[in-house]
């Protein structure tokens, strides 16, 4: 078991690492998908779909929905999920991102979600995302949608001196003119340009990017010159050919496994990679054996949602159709009674999963006296009777039962009376859809951070829990009776 659950954590990190962006988690997760048998599906097409099989699909290559469908599944089953989402609060490039001020080329950015954004000053940063470009073959022009990362750092967040800032208020971030990433000084820009059109000095040869750059003017009007090399460069086009992107500022400083006894993980977007990669890692290895699924009477189902940070409100977010549209699809796979989805939403099951707030020592105060999660403890059960989060006595008694029965611990979580309560996609998921569901999460500290803490421990916790409920929620639940 030591080795798995070592194995759990490598893989853990391998995934955070190789995932800056909500993008790059979905090309990540199917590739996890594929290399174990699971078929993808296209939202496009008619699906033809077989007990016993696996599958998935992906909505703006930043959402995906994994189900492994049981051997003795009829239309009416339930369906057994875990939803976490793949986005987290981040610097994201605007429109137009051409900044130039004081001798310096900044890069235009906005803030997405509620980050901690005094913690992106200092950090050795770069950009990722997706970019959309031309591409022409045999004369005729098509449009691609890439992936792409600049792996080595190329900005930075400068803080000002304390000496230029003797305030009594303290270092107050100012979204608007304080979080402009530098890229390069103006004139070392231009000397760039200059060498790059002319090639070396003396040469007298005219290089490709003098012709790219005597063709490009809509592109560059937007974006540094510098910018679109370095973009075009991973993508393996030219600058003149990148159409549109979605990139993103993103911290270089690698996920790790640290602290004095190597009990932690350091990483950013652990909100909410954590909970997405051990909830589709569970998934995988409880459908992965021949016999994993003969005995499965429902739907096991994983969905990783993006835009949860911002309200969820999006054609790829929980609040979209994209979870009820895909309940409906297999089930009407299986069987034509436009009733059968009714009764299968009330057999169904959704665990929402996202991180929880662990006890910080220099802060307990922050937290209720009796709902005080630690890290290595567990995952956390949140409970708000405002229905900020979705838990209800049911819901909670399944997932702590599971715990029980594989001897897991299992923690609690109330946010204190005098402070606001967060949300998660839940309760959007439980109002929209009509699913019972149960709010967990793994307890992280410095959640929000561009670096954020959480324990090894409970990387074993989560999958083990994850797994045990895919395993055996379909038996668990002929034991509850509630509305009779």
């Amino acid at each position: 078991m030591a080795s798995e659950a070592s194995s759990v954590v490598s893989d853990l990190i391998n995934f955070l690492n190789a995932s800056p962006t909500a993008f790059h988690a979905v090309d990540e997760a199917k590739k996890l998908l594929r290399s174990v048998g699971y078929e993808q599906v296209s939202e496009r097409e008619d699906w033809r779909l077989e007990a016993g099989k696996r599958y998935f699909f992906t909505r703006n290559h930043s959402t995906i929905v994994a189900f492994a469908i049981g051997k003795k599944y009829v239309a009416g089953n339930g369906f057994h999920i875990v939803g976490a989402h793949t986005d987290s609060p981040c610097l994201k490039l605007k429109p137009v991102t051409k900044v130039t001020k004081g001798g310096y080329l900044e890069v235009g950015v906005q803030t997405y979600g509620s980050g901690l954004w005094h913690t992106w000053f200092d950090r050795d940063l770069t950009v990722a995302g997706r970019v959309i470009f031309r591409e022409e073959k045999d004369g005729s022009v098509s449009y691609s949608h890439r992936l792409v990362r600049v792996e080595e750092p190329i900005m930075r967040i400068p803080t000002l001196a304390i000496h230029l800032d003797r305030g009594t208020d303290g270092f107050k971030v100012n979204t608007q003119s304080h979080l402009l990433p530098v890229l390069a000084t103006s004139i070392k820009a231009e000397l760039n340009k200059v060498v790059a059109e002319n090639g070396p000095a003396g040469s007298g040869v005219q290089t490709d990017e003098k012709k790219i750059n005597q063709g490009t003017t809509t592109t560059n009007s937007k974006h540094h010159s510098l910018l679109l090399q370095l973009i075009a460069s991973q993508v393996g086009c030219k600058p003149d050919d990148i159409c549109d992107f979605e990139l993103q500022a993103c911290d270089t400083q690698p996920s790790i496994v640290a602290g004095a006894t190597k009990e932690f993980i350091f990483s950013g977007r652990l909100d909410n990679l954590f909970m997405s990669f051990c909830s589709l890692k569970a998934l995988i290895d409880a459908t992965s054996s021949e016999s994993s699924l003969v005995d499965e009477t429902g739907v096991r189902m994983v969905a990783l949602f993006d835009h949860e940070e911002i309200g969820s409100n999006s054609a790829q977010g929980a609040g979209s159709p994209v979870m009820l549209n895909a309940l409906s699809r297999i089930t009407s796979s299986f069987g034509s009674d436009s009733k059968l989805l009714e009764k299968a939403i009330q057999r169904s099951f959704l665990v929402s999963a996202d991180m929880a707030h662990a006890l910080h020592p220099n802060y307990m105060e922050k937290h209720e006296d009796n709902h005080q999660p630690q890290l290595h403890g567990g995952l956390v059960i949140k409970n708000n009777a405002n229905q900020r989060y979705a838990t209800n006595a049911v819901t909670s008694f399944v997932f702590r039962e599971i715990a029980t029965n594989h001897n897991l611990p299992i923690q609690d979580f109330v946010v204190r009376n005098d402070m606001a309560c967060g949300s998660t996609i839940g309760p959007i998921l439980a109002s929209g859809v009509g699913i019972r569901t149960v709010d967990v999460g793994a307890p992280q500290l410095s959640m929000h951070s561009i670096r954020e803490m959480c324990a090894v421990d409970d990387v074993k916790h989560s999958y083990e829990h994850f797994k045990a409920y895919f395993r055996e929620f379909s038996h668990l639940d002929t034991k509850i009776t509630v509305d009779i």
